[in-house]
């Protein structure tokens, strides 16, 4: 097993960002240990407050939140960061070489359940002659990330990420404080009998979407031919951690429950890095109408349609909305 550093020159990563990669890492072991002491920390429970999204936020999700804004902040490699808990960018080091949008903590409702939960993060090249203040570098698609990964934090804290070589899983060696490389080059299934969606949104899907899911639930008895199994964790982190581990297909698709408000998961620091993840695995990421990384976005908080996963499954999903 590689130590993290090794394994990074092995895909010849820039120093730089080997740098700023490490320096997220240490404020994902930091959140780990916070979860891991559960009750004994003294944090879980939920604020008196609501994120950006309208969100009720859990004591955690602003622990984590602080403890990587103050920590990228500080390293010198960021020029801004966007996250889920902040109304807008951060400026960071004016001359800094990269911004970071992350999610600090996804599937904040399982905490209080002691369920799965994890950090996602995306790196892309910051813009040069824009101000550090200014939210519109953040406007770059998924394809131009450097950098995007999770950590899950499970039984075993596990770091799951790609810099363009390939998707690499690592865990965090306890005994000397580092994450070590266990698998490189995670390839997914093309073909799958598991599904995860949120099924109590079932009436407010699109058409396509209703039906697509009811062929599954047919199983051998329907167009099919074969049975489905459904699993739902309810935090991304965890599914699409199963979809890499044994393949799958992960979709949060279009409704009809708030019409201000039709997709439920955030581009930046959702979406994005978990296609990133999903095709350098041999999956594939889209929404019903296209390529999730190539699309443009136009706020760090824009929310999208996700249909991730298995390829040949994937291609089937898609055949409904033709």
């Amino acid at each position: 097993m590689q130590r993290l550093s090794p394994a990074l020159r092995q895909d010849n990563v820039p120093l730089d960002l080997i740098a700023l990669i490490k320096t997220i890492l240490a404020a994902t072991k930091e959140i780990s240990f916070r979860v891991s002491q559960g009750h004994l920390g003294g944090l879980l429970g939920s604020t008196l407050d609501e994120n950006i999204q309208g969100e009720v936020q859990k004591k955690l999700d602003v622990v984590a939140n602080e403890l990587f804004k103050d920590i990228l902040l500080e390293s010198g490699f960021v020029k801004a960061i966007s996250s889920e808990e902040e109304d807008t960018s951060v400026a960071g080091e004016e001359y800094g070489k990269y911004i970071v949008s992350f999610d600090p903590l996804d599937g904040s409702s399982n905490i209080d359940i002691n369920s799965l939960i994890g950090t996602i993060f995306s790196i892309h090249k910051a813009p040069e002659g824009m101000d550090a203040s200014d939210p519109d570098m953040f406007k770059q698609s998924g394809n131009k990330q450097v950098c995007a990964g999770y950590v899950l934090y499970g039984p075993s804290t596990m770091l799951v990420m790609t810099t363009g070589s390939g998707t690499h899983f690592y865990v965090l060696d306890r005994t000397h404080g580092g994450y070590l490389l266990v698998q490189r080059n995670v390839q997914i299934p093309a073909d799958t009998q598991e599904f995860a969606i949120n099924m109590s949104n079932q009436r407010f899907w699109q058409r396509p979407m209703q039906n697509y899911i009811n062929d599954l639930i047919a199983g051998d008895t329907g167009p099919r031919g074969k049975n489905f199994n459904m699993r739902w964790i309810a935090a991304m982190v965890g599914d699409i951690h199963r979809v890499l581990c044994r393949g799958g297909i992960f979709t949060y698709p279009a409704d009809s429950k708030k019409a201000e408000q039709p997709y439920k998961l955030r581009l930046m620091y959702e979406a994005n890095p978990m296609s990133f993840l999903i095709e350098q695995a041999g999956g594939t990421a889209v929404t019903s109408e296209g390529r999730i990384m190539d699309i443009e976005p136009t706020s760090i908080h824009q929310r999208v349609e996700v249909i991730m996963g298995s390829k040949n499954e994937v291609e089937k999903c898609l055949s409904y909305y033709k």
